[in-house]
């Protein structure tokens, strides 16, 4: 959804330049949203907070409350005095933007950025009289905070705030003042470790895990608001959770479905409109509406395709509130694709088995693509340009679907936006992920709740986009077997069978998987080989035994659907010496501290030494070997995937890109955004007679 806002401030101009991805930059919610005539002095609002001033300060835990009086970011009692604070924006670039943070990826320069994590961090700023008309209701919304905390108006307390997945949201009416009201989002120290190493059953805090340390990203805890925050007023008369679905029958006519709450107000009207004009419009009762909303079925549109496939039509389906005189009082919009998606068993699949051939609009699609990670440890200051360069080179390679792992969170609406534009299917995890110690989704009632609000809020938010392909209960989730085995979760499991509720409750028709990998087995076991253990598997990720037993593997492969899979590659030699700060790349070792940045899984110096009976003499020959090894190992595993379709559903590489200068990693694309020689040979094999 589109949020179509009447700001009463103006834009403040932001410059993004790519690969300089540390630059704030205000990204849409989702959902526009407009209002069309005042009546009397009651007209809805809704006010950018992105359009402020903010200060930020740091604080020696809790001492702040000492102080609620004052202007805090001014007063010499904090660690951190007032700073220029970007929103949506994180503390980490804020300190970073004034001096106080060395650049974190540089060198072993995030051991000392640390600290930040044990202060309290007060976010500040000044409500405009203007803004606060008396009468009104005025509700503060935040679409992203990062983690947990407090929101004052003055001194009062308006609420407390808990989780990064979730939008939060606080009535402030009866707090504020008829003039001079002060806005503050104080935020608590985080969680101590939710990194990727422990327990997954004990995991209680929804935050991104990837930030705590993953084999691709050193600790960097995110603080901070990493979406939007408006303040919405009005009297009462809106559209409230009004949302929208759209599909196509096998016919290749469209359905459209619009429901919701219309709160005052005396009709509803929904229009659909394509390039050609307005295709369809209806307008019933308010009280209808909110009762049974509006389904349309037949309607001639043309059909959305995945890259490669089709053409990508979109069309604007805009819901409008109208008063007595037929005035719209309020708007929501949304863009939408029609589209029609089945799965299939593949050929020669076992009986019972997963289905894992996607059937678009007819027509059985390999799907190809990479493991899409967070762009940046501090995501909130990704930028809008960094989105769309990345994306378009993905749709340049070829690839049709792209996966956002459990580590992370709920990918931005800018994100699908531009995969709605370029046919990149998106397959969501909710943020669940594996912990290597023990691998088990969480199963107490509380945890079940609260991961349930937050895939509900993921569905609310993402369901009208044509690329959201799946749902996926999270990364890597396994059972324990007595016998010391582990399988991937079934809905057998409390909070899958919760998912899988919700998914079929809030949004039917679309595909939910309760882990990946997904069925038997989790990996593909040579062993195992033709006896129909395999379905949605991961791995591998490394040439283990070399180049040959990497395509004897190949040739044998029985798996159905391959969701990660990998090999590494260092990434290039002037990428490398731009982030080593003072650190040798030299010896080319596990124990050379560069290569540690954050672990050394991904480096292969024996392999290269078993085939020079040497080891490199310099970086650019390690680089090069490194490069046209992993050229080599994806060619050979996306060839092999490709040529057994449909036998094979797909693959997806893990990963698509660095989101931290790693010297050596499984990506195809380097923390700047360039591609790696393999990304460029993929390009040949994806693109293959088209």
């Amino acid at each position: 959804m589109e949020r179509v806002r009447l700001l009463c401030s103006p834009a403040r101009k932001t410059t993004v330049a790519f690969p300089t991805p540390l630059r704030p930059i205000r990204i849409s919610a989702g959902t526009r949203r407009s209002h069309h005539r005042p009546r009397g002095n009651r007209m809805r609002r809704t006010h950018d907070l992105s359009e402020l001033r903010w200060t930020l300060s740091g604080w020696t835990p809790d001492l702040w409350r000492m102080m609620q009086t004052m202007e805090l970011g001014q007063l010499p009692d904090a660690d951190v005095p007032g700073l220029p604070a970007s929103v949506p924006g994180s503390v980490q670039k804020a300190l970073l933007d004034a001096g106080l943070l060395p650049d974190w990826r540089v060198g072993d320069n995030a051991r000392s950025c640390e600290w930040v994590e044990n202060r309290h961090w007060v976010y500040e700023t000044h409500l405009p009289d203007e803004w606060l008309e008396a009468g009104l209701r005025h509700r503060l919304r935040c679409e992203g905070l990062d983690y947990s905390g407090w929101v004052f108006v003055n001194e009062a307390l308006a609420g407390e705030f808990r989780g990064t997945h979730v939008p939060h949201v606080f009535d402030l009416t009866s707090l504020l003042r008829p003039v001079g009201n002060r806005l503050r989002i104080v935020f608590d120290c985080p969680p101590r470790w939710l990194g990727q190493f422990g327990f997954t059953s004990r995991v209680r805090e929804w935050k991104a895990r990837f930030n705590y340390t993953w084999d691709w990203q050193p600790r960097l805890v995110q603080i901070g608001i990493w979406e939007p925050v408006a303040l919405d007023s009005d009297d009462g008369e809106a559209l409230e959770g009004v949302r929208c679905t759209a599909a196509a029958d096998v016919a290749g006519e469209g359905s459209l479905r619009v429901w919701g709450r219309a709160a005052g107000g005396k009709k509803v009207s929904v229009r659909l409109s394509g390039p050609a004009g307005t295709v369809r419009e209806e307008t019933v009762d308010a009280r209808a509406f909110t009762a049974v909303g509006i389904a349309w079925h037949a309607i001639p549109v043309d059909l959305w395709w995945p890259n490669l496939e089709g053409d990508r039509p979109l069309y604007t389906v805009a819901c409008t509130l109208l008063d007595t005189d037929g005035v719209a009082i309020d708007r929501v919009e949304w863009r939408v694709g029609f589209r029609r998606i089945e799965w299939r068993a593949c050929e020669g699949a076992p009986e019972g088995a997963d289905p894992w051939i996607c059937v678009v609009n007819s027509r059985p699609v390999f799907l190809q693509g990479v493991n899409f990670p967070p762009l940046l440890a501090n995501f909130a200051d990704a930028t809008p340009d960094h989105y769309r360069r990345l994306l378009d080179l993905y749709a340049d390679l070829g690839v049709n679907i792209i996966r956002i792992n459990g580590v992370g969170y709920l990918e931005r609406q800018v994100l699908y936006d531009l995969c709605d534009e370029r046919g990149i299917l998106v397959w969501q995890d909710v943020p669940l992920s594996s912990s290597g110690i023990e691998n088990v989704a969480p199963s107490d009632e509380r945890s079940i709740d609260e991961m349930g609000a937050v895939l509900r809020s993921f569905i609310a938010r993402r369901q009208h986009h044509p690329s959201l392909l799946l749902w996926c209960g999270g990364n890597e989730l396994h059972d324990r077997h007595e016998d010391g085995t582990q399988s991937p979760h079934g809905l057998d499991h409390p909070m899958m069978a919760r998912f899988r509720q919700i998914v079929d409750e809030e949004d039917p028709g679309r595909r939910f998987v309760p882990t990946t990998a997904s069925g038997p087995r989790e990996c593909a076991d040579e062993a195992d080989f033709g006896k129909g253990l395999h379905w949605d598997v991961h791995g591998p990720w490394k040439l283990w035994d070399g180049l040959d037993a990497w395509r004897a593997y190949w040739e044998r492969d029985d798996a159905l659907f391959r969701s990660e899979t990998g090999a590494p590659a260092a990434s290039p030699e002037e990428v490398i010496l731009r982030y080593a700060g003072r650190l040798d790349p030299l010896p080319v070792d596990a124990r050379n501290l560069l290569w540690r940045r954050p672990v050394a899984w991904w480096i292969e110096p024996a392999a290269f030494e078993a085939e020079r009976c040497r080891p490199p003499a310099t970086l650019g020959e390690y680089v090069d070997w490194s490069q046209e090894r992993q050229v080599l190992a994806l060619s050979i595993a996306m060839r092999s995937a490709r040529g057994r379709f449909p036998r094979c559903g797909g693959m997806i590489l893990w990963c698509g890109h660095d989101c931290f200068p790693c010297p050596a990693n499984t990506s195809i694309v380097d923390v700047e955004g360039n591609p790696k020689p393999a990304a460029l040979a993929l390009r040949e094999i994806w693109r293959a007679g088209r």
